[in-house]
């Protein structure tokens, strides 16, 4: 059965193919012989409180001189589409929660939207994994900056970061006595206008920030551990990290175990869970990455999975 797949994502000329997780949808979806449309942040509307975008007929193939063709654009109520894939990056911003109202309304009036955008809207990815306490290394959130100070003097060591970064930008590793310390949580904090996130150090991050995967709940039988390089305490691809695929352990999967029932009551089809050692560090659902590497190194078809778990439904 063919079917119409939009995508809402970033400016699909700058990414980079080869790692890029949307991409592998996009692949998949052609190759299963569904319409691709296409469409970016400033071409969604709303007109009489119905959800239109401006959208363009999209080709794909694996190419890196020229990975993908647009066609002539039009303003089409999305109402009229199957399925919205929303994979848009942070920050989740006001315009960000916007998008996710209007996607709400083609939701309700029957185009399907993976992930859920009310989820989208409430599952902040640093926030959402404290609703597993038992999972989670200790962690505090607040815009005290005396309470964070506070909380790097009790454990010794702590990784500090914002809440709606992404690619490991704005995170620091502090301990305690760090003449620093007062200078990042201004950075962070900026005059007690932003929260900021406190965890305990987890040393095991010298092993790899593990990213699991999960369609519908079920967590892909691996792993992609991205490994801090050099002097680097960061595992994140974007800030210099080695991936390296790795079978779940019995932790992850139980990890996997507590948090998918929530997922999945909350419309969160395709979702990445960090793990560090034995807890859960946070729980991406903007636009989850991880599929082009383990694809690669285990000859599986991540997105593949997904679509035929959006093809049952």
């Amino acid at each position: 059965m063919s079917l119409s797949v939009a995508v809402l994502m970033d400016p699909i000329r700058a990414i980079k193919i080869a790692k890029d997780s949307t991409f592998a949808m996009l692949l998949e979806a052609s190759r299963r012989g569904h319409a691709l449309l296409y469409m970016e942040q400033g071409d969604l509307a709303l007109r009489n409180g119905e959800a239109w975008a401006r959208l363009r007929p999209l080709t794909v193939k694996e190419d890196p001189t020229g990975w993908f063709t647009l066609g002539e654009a039009a303003w089409r109520p999305l109402a009229e589409v199957d399925i919205v894939l929303a994979r848009k990056d942070p920050p989740v911003d006001a315009q960000f929660i916007y998008d996710t109202m209007v996607l709400e309304r083609a939701q309700r009036a029957g185009c399907k939207v993976v992930n859920d955008p009310r989820s989208l809207r409430d599952c902040n990815e640093k926030l959402f994994a404290l609703d597993f306490p038992q999972c989670i290394a200790p962690t505090l959130v607040s815009r005290d900056a005396g309470e964070l100070r506070r909380f790097v003097a009790e454990h010794g060591e702590a990784v500090l970061k914002p809440l709606d970064g992404m690619g490991g930008r704005g995170i620091f590793r502090v301990r305690h006595g760090d003449s620093n310390l007062n200078s990042m949580l201004e950075t962070l904090l900026d005059g007690a206008h932003h929260f900021a996130i406190a965890q305990k150090y987890i040393p095991e991050i010298t092993a790899g920030d593990k990213r699991i995967l999960l369609i519908d709940g079920e967590p892909v039988p691996y792993a992609l551990a991205r490994i801090p390089q050099g002097d680097e305490f960061r595992g994140n691809l974007a800030a210099g990290g080695r991936g390296e695929g790795i079978p779940l352990s019995d932790r992850d999967r139980w990890i996997a175990a507590q948090v998918a029932p929530e997922l999945v009551r909350r419309g969160l089809r395709f979702v990445g869970l960090d793990v560090i050692g034995d807890y859960l560090t946070e729980i991406n659902v903007t636009s989850p990455t991880c599929i082009r590497e383990l694809d690669a190194q285990f000859g599986i078809n991540i997105a593949g999975l997904m679509f035929d778990a959006i093809e049952a439904r």
